[in-house]
């Protein structure tokens, strides 16, 4: 089969055009007929032609995975993770915050102080990068304080005592609204997610709530009620969604690593166009605890981070089962062995030469050089055959829109005005789609992910670019509202949403930058459970890869 990529015909939209064509789709009469027509254009009929097979309507049960050759605790792993950081200048990464801690360079107290005094320059009055939807500083400050007394006395709880972190609002928190980027939630959490509980028992200083596209709608990073999240490399450009905060702050320098949520690429697209790195793990990898469900097939949460190590870090100490989210219980134990080592002999890449191609000049070249990094250090590549995007496309969007769709319907049926124009045009999608295109969904999802499992017999990871783009321009005579670019949201998600489907784990790695100077992520995505594999081939990436300081950042270690 030759590789294709289906068209997404729609209009760009936005201001009184936008209202205007979500008002029609909204209503009865001409809406419905208008939204299958954009359905239509977009290839959705060959689609629901096409035969699922054997297929069931369920889960494809993913392989157990290997045990780990090196179990470790949590903590031991984190630790190993760190203690493969180099010292590199003006890197805050957790091991850079570890070792001013343990030097008595500086102490968490003092750290805080100073991101405070950051938080508050580059997210107030005209220039604010939009980065925070909630904040409480009084609380951090005494888990600071907390964090220095424990380091004093010799007794951190991890690497990660004392080092700043963000969450993505999608998270609960003790204490804060888990808004999802919206303004009618507002209840406050009695608890934390098994997420926050996990950071807070490791040491770490959680600043508060990182801004998001309003409930992870859309990958782009804007929001409608709380500004557009800003790219710290040029203000003026994207930072790609829907954990636009939660990559803006690690780019920006205000913590080494976050807390991102991805349904279809969320955590990693926003990495890429922020120049981080972002770990989406196996489904079920890190519990869900305590997050509110947006949608349930293809959700995972994860870490971001400034480094790879930092990631890894992070990886370790949040992952395995809590006992309560059921896509966590039946897992093996997490690890990272092999980690350090570089030499990639026998590692196979699996590269579809002209679905890798598919993307912008400079994006392919860096992301050529992403691999070349790899076999140089001895993995060698494969040439796999095109995925089926038209098949990949509408499975993942029947799913994702069906179950954001059902989890918001309570608000849409009282009052569609409190969500953005985009997200109501998504929704108005979730809305049209049948039971029968559901049930399809579900039975291509196990198909794909069947096929994949097979490919991936013969290859260890799969290497493509993150996003087919670099950041794109903030729209910015549409703010507040936004605006529908369905065509950008593709080039955006074109190499992410199989691993979403599939559950199968990826990281997005910084690979260099375009002729503007804007950050280029590749992408690599391994079989269930294999993240340490994931991670090692990311290491050898990054260690060859040119790094640089965006133009607004801000060092917060003497």
């Amino acid at each position: 089969m030759p590789y294709q990529r289906p068209p997404v015909k729609a209009p760009r939209l936005s201001g009184v055009a936008l209202k205007a064509f979500v008002n029609t789709l909204e209503r009865g009469g001409i809406g419905p007929s208008l939204v299958e027509k954009l359905l239509r254009d977009s290839g959705i009929d060959r689609w629901r032609e096409l035969s699922a097979g054997d297929a069931p309507p369920l889960q494809h049960p993913l392989p157990p995975g290997a045990p780990p050759a090196e179990p470790q605790t949590p903590e031991a792993q984190a630790a190993r993770a760190i203690a493969a950081s180099p010292v590199v200048p003006k890197r805050e990464t957790v091991a850079a915050f570890a070792r001013a801690y343990r030097d008595g360079g500086t102490d968490p107290v003092a750290v805080v102080h100073r991101l405070h005094d950051a938080i508050d320059r580059l997210d107030s009055g005209e220039g604010r990068l939009g980065l925070f939807i909630a904040r409480k500083p009084d609380e951090v400050l005494r888990a600071a304080e907390a964090a220095a007394e424990r380091l004093r006395a010799g007794r951190p709880l991890s690497v990660l005592d004392g080092v700043p972190v963000v969450l993505k609002d999608e998270l609960d928190l003790a204490g804060f609204p888990t808004t999802l980027g919206t303004t009618f939630r507002t209840e406050v959490a009695q608890a934390d997610s098994t997420v926050a509980a996990r950071l807070k028992a490791a040491g770490a200083v959680i600043l508060g709530k990182a801004n998001m596209q309003e409930i992870g709608i859309n990958p782009v990073g804007l929001n409608p009620h709380h500004g557009a999240a800003r790219n710290p490399w040029n203000r003026g450009h994207l930072t790609g969604g829907s954990s636009s905060g939660s990559g803006a702050v690690v780019a920006a320098g205000l913590c080494p690593v976050s807390i991102g949520a991805d349904g279809g690429g969320s955590i990693r697209i926003p990495a890429a166009l922020c120049g981080v790195v972002g770990l989406k793990a196996t489904w079920g990898r890190i519990p869900e605890t305590g997050v509110p469900p947006l949608c349930w097939n293809v959700a995972h949460v994860g870490p971001m981070g400034l480094t790879v190590d930092d990631v890894a870090a992070v990886y370790a100490m949040v992952a395995g089962s809590d006992g309560r989210d059921v896509a966590a219980l039946q897992q093996p134990p997490h690890h990272l062995s092999g980690y350090e080592d570089g030499a990639l002999k026998g590692v196979r890449l699996g590269l579809c030469t002209p679905h890798f191609e598919d993307a912008d000049a400079d994006v392919v070249a860096r992301c050529r050089e992403a691999v070349r990094a790899l076999t140089d250090a001895g993995a060698t590549v494969v040439e796999i055959p095109p995925p089926d995007l038209n098949s990949i496309l509408w499975t993942h969007s029947c799913i994702i829109l069906s179950e954001m769709t059902e989890a918001m319907l309570p608000q849409l049926k009282s009052r569609a005005s409190v969500f953005g124009l985009d997200s109501r045009t998504n929704l108005a999608l979730g809305r049209h789609f049948r039971a029968t295109d559901f049930v399809h969904a579900l039975r291509h999802r196990f198909r794909l992910t069947r096929e994949l499992l097979a490919l991936m017999a013969d290859v260890d990871v799969i290497v493509t670019p993150t996003t087919a783009s670099t950041a794109p321009l903030i729209p910015e005579a549409a703010l507040p509202a936004g605006e529908s670019n369905l065509p950008m949201a593709d080039a955006l998600m074109r190499f992410i949403r199989l691993a979403n489907l599939t559950g199968c784990p990826a990281l997005s790695v910084p690979a260099g930058f375009d002729g503007a100077g804007l950050p280029v992520g590749v992408h690599l995505m391994g079989r269930p459970y294999e993240e340490h594999l994931l991670l090692r081939l990311g290491r050898v990436v990054e260690r060859a890869t040119e790094r640089r300081t965006p133009a607004i950042h801000v060092n917060v270690l003497p």
